[in-house]
């Protein structure tokens, strides 16, 4: 088994049920096999959707193993079987699928995907986004649905090939008032649950950006596995450098501007901390504050170790494809920078190639660094301990050292005394060590340096070797001193940058929700346990930060140092802007379907108060005045009179149906008798009010595959439109063409035509172009066309009239198509 080549596995991710995938899945089955490979079908859930079973009828299917489980009657995939049959090509349909246990199944269905591979064959197979590990609870929290089966997000993102299986949120509400989808007893609880316009764009957007964020690891890996340094600027990335100083706030704004200047441009802030150690002087809760303020902008914030800052910022650059370095201007004043050299930015500035480098200036350039203060490295115990031991240790070794006398020279008793001295220093610092180098200086004088038994200190040799002592014990004291605050802020600076790091990529990449959040800070801190409350409690063991407006992290367990307290202060804020986000996107579900609603019932109430009344008005005198006594009307009169109320009632009669089936259209619940429809069958009705109209050849036009009273509706709307705009003594024209198996009907007017960006609000209910009051009409007549047509699998968008005006096209299917279960609906406007 070892020699096969292991498989490879393609997965069509879909937001939601219904939007193609197992369809995609199993068309691309098909075309493998008309290829000449070997496609079984191991396991395929069509949900009794004819369509798709259409699909699956030409492919060879292995049968399923029969199962049984808590006296009930079940059938899974038989792997072993497909196993046996060890085709080139396998399709297993529900990747998160749990097996039914017993008779010694993977538990899950990607496990039995994995043996496939692992025997070498290839594997085709569909997920819905809310199964993916990782955003299982933030789609419970969007939808209210619990999702119980789930795959890693790893297993996913080992796939050959992710493709995505996208719908826009109205086209798959269509397709589910279909019955494309569910059986009909369902739509309407799934249209008006987990199949609302805002669940399924949220969804759509999840899955969006999860692809987006596999495209991007996916381009990297390619440029790293090819050796690639030079910047693709697939899209604009900036990278702003931030030291935890006063200009950091500056130079996040300046660089959201410079992405904000390109459609998808990326926010990168990264902070570089010396792994000596040296940086850990800046402020961490201006970092902190940083960091915030670049997430608030839409970019993420990053942490990297590094002992050369401005080499670290640039591989930092290369490595992200970055396309523009963000920089202040320095600190250090005019003197400063001669003394020393070129600084960090002129650096960067000569190691960056072809990324553009921006020096921001902000109100401290030129002022210096602020210094940090000093702070005890030393405990108090070893503070006392130092001392004694610069008195103690040399007067112990002389005694020593004098039981030896005559086996040791000179040398060899000095480096003793030096080496007492160093361990001293180690212990208590620079004092302790000073007073350690002059006690054994006197010691080693009066006890081994002839003349023995007294102090030589008028002889050079003598004072130089006093002299040595103490610089030696002065330098080492430093070093160590140095050594130890050094290590300390170091251990704390690193430690602190990885898990932060890490803390705030895993934010940004969406991996972290909030009971995450909880676990990786208990983990971190060592307690008990963490939670977000309302209020701090006021209990013994436990350590309290706020966390966002109302809401507190809580942790139980040790007592937290002050630099621990710190560090959980930035975890907090982290958990804060989490919960932050959450009320944010729960707010704007619940309040986006109400928004909605509330502004189409307002615009509904403005237009029903002229539109409806006037028809009911004129046909209201018309029969008043036929039912009075005191006027004597003649023939004609009379006629004229009855006329007017026909025609009154008539307007009334279809302002009421189009509202009737725009409520359909918005409810999904508009019902469709598609069949093969002729032109010839529906102009004559749909134009026969119109008087300047010209209809092109037709006979030779295909029939399409369309409701046709709705069809017929559809053209009469858009006629009438176009009646309105066409100029006295000019012609409207309806003409058909067939193009790439669909026929395109035209509408056209001479008429002053409209701007580009002012098209789609024609079709936008209750509204004309230009109208501010609905008294010139209801504007219902092109927001239900364009329903109307959707419906019907087809679209409708406006084009120029050569030599001006508009032209309306109207394009469907033409009968005989095939038109799948899963067609890919394009909604280019309006709400339905």
């Amino acid at each position: 088994m070892s020699d096969v080549r292991p498989g490879r596995l393609k997965v069509y991710l879909g937001a939601a049920p219904g939007v193609g995938k197992t369809y995609r899945m199993l068309d691309e089955g098909r075309r493998r096999a008309a290829r000449g490979a070997d496609v079984v079908v191991g396991f395929a859930e069509c949900h009794g959707r004819p369509h798709t079973e259409a699909m699956l009828g030409s492919l060879e299917t292995v049968s399923r193993a029969p199962c049984s489980y808590r006296g009930g009657r079940f059938e899974e995939m038989d792997l072993g079987a497909v196993l046996d049959r060890r085709p080139q090509v396998a399709i297993v349909d529900e990747f998160a699928h749990s097996n039914v246990p017993g008779d010694g199944r993977n538990p899950k269905r990607w496990q039995d995907i994995e043996a496939l591979l692992e025997a070498g064959v290839d594997v085709i197979t569909a997920l819905n986004i809310q199964h993916l590990e990782s955003l299982n609870d933030v789609v419970e929290k969007i939808t209210g649905v619990p999702q119980h089966e789930t795959v890693p997000d790893e297993v996913v993102r080992r796939a050959w090939q992710i493709e995505l299986v996208d719908m826009p949120p109205e086209g798959l509400r269509r397709r589910m008032a279909h019955g494309n989808i569910y059986a009909p007893e369902k739509i309407d609880a799934a249209l008006a649950n987990y199949f609302r316009p805002g669940n399924l764009t949220a969804l759509r957007q999840l899955a969006l950006l999860w692809v987006a964020d596999r495209v991007d690891e996916a381009l990297q890996e390619y440029r790293s596995q090819h050796g690639i340094g030079r910047i693709w600027e697939t899209r604009e990335r900036v990278v702003v450098a931030l030291t935890g100083g006063p200009e950091g706030d500056t130079l996040v704004r300046r660089a959201a501007r410079i992405a904000d200047r390109s459609a998808g441009g990326d926010l990168l802030a990264v902070h570089v901390a010396r792994s000596d150690g040296l940086a850990a002087g800046v402020s961490h809760a201006s970092l902190a504050r940083q960091r915030r303020l670049a997430e608030d902008l839409g970019g993420s914030y990053h942490s990297v170790v590094g002992d050369n800052v401005a080499t670290a910022l640039v591989e930092f650059a290369r490595a992200e494809n970055a396309t523009q370095l963000v920089l202040g201007t320095s600190r250090r004043g005019r003197l400063a920078r001669f003394l020393t050299g070129p600084g960090t930015g002129e650096t960067v500035t000569e190691l960056s190639g072809d990324i553009d480098v921006h020096r921001v200036t902000h109100e401290r350039a030129g002022r210096g660094t602020l210094l940090p203060s000093r702070r005890r490295t030393l405990s108090t115990a070893r503070l006392i301990a130092g001392p004694v031991a610069g008195l103690v240790l040399p007067v112990l070794l002389t005694i020593v050292l004098a039981q030896l006398r005559g086996s040791l020279n000179l040398t060899s008793e000095a480096l003793l005394f030096l080496l007492a001295v160093v361990g001293v220093a180690c212990i208590g610092g620079v004092v302790s060590a000073v007073i350690a180098s002059v006690t054994a200086s006197l010691l080693l004088n009066y006890w081994f340096i002839p003349p023995i038994g007294a102090f030589t200190l008028d002889d050079p040799n003598a004072l130089v070797a006093l002299g040595v002592f103490v610089v030696v014990a002065a330098i080492v004291a430093a070093v160590v001193d140095r050594s130890l605050r050094l290590s300390r802020r170091s251990a704390r600076a690193t430690a602190e940058a990885e898990t932060m790091s890490s803390l705030a990529g895993s934010i940004v990449r969406g991996d972290a929700t909030i009971p995450a959040l909880l676990e990786r800070t208990r983990e971190t801190f060592g307690m008990e346990s963490a939670d977000l409350v309302d209020e701090p409690p006021d209990a013994a063991g436990t350590t309290a930060v706020p966390a966002g407006p109302g809401a507190f992290l809580v942790l139980r367990g040790r007592t937290l140092s002050a630099s621990e307290r710190r560090v959980l202060a930035a975890f907090a804020a982290h958990v804060g802007s989490a919960v932050e986000r959450a009320r944010l996107a729960e707010a704007a579900a619940e309040v986006e379907p109400v928004k909605a609603a509330d502004q189409l019932r307002t615009a509904l109430l403005r237009a029903v108060g002229h539109d409806l009344r006037t028809p009911l008005a004129a046909g209201w005198a018309a029969v008043t005045s036929l039912r009075s006594r005191d006027v004597a009307f003649t023939d004609e009169d009379r006629d004229e009179l009855l006329a007017t109320a026909d025609e009154s009632m008539a307007k009334l009669n279809r302002l009421v149906e189009n509202l009737l089936d725009l409520s359909r259209l918005e409810a999904g619940a508009l019902t469709l008798n598609l069949r093969p429809t002729s032109l010839e069958e529906v102009l004559p009705m749909a134009l026969a009010d119109l008087a300047e109209v010209r209809v092109g050849d037709v006979e030779n036009i295909p029939a399409v595959l369309a409701d046709p009273p709705l069809l017929e509706r559809v053209i009469a709307n858009l006629a009438g439109n176009a009646a309105r705009h066409t100029p006295p003594g000019e012609q409207m024209l309806v003409t058909a063409s067939v193009l790439a198996g669909r026929v395109e009907l035209r509408i056209v007017d001479r008429g002053p035509g409209l701007p580009v960006d002012g098209r789609e609000r024609l079709f936008e209910p209750f509204q004309r172009l230009g109208d501010t009051d609905n008294t010139t009409g209801l504007g219902l007549g092109l927001a239900l066309a364009r329903g109307l047509t959707e419906a019907m699998n087809g679209t409708l968008s406006p084009e120029d009239t050569p030599g001006g005006g508009l032209t309306m096209v109207v394009s469907l299917p033409m009968a005989g198509q095939t038109v799948g279960a899963e067609p890919t609906e394009q909604s280019v406007g309006g709400a339905w």
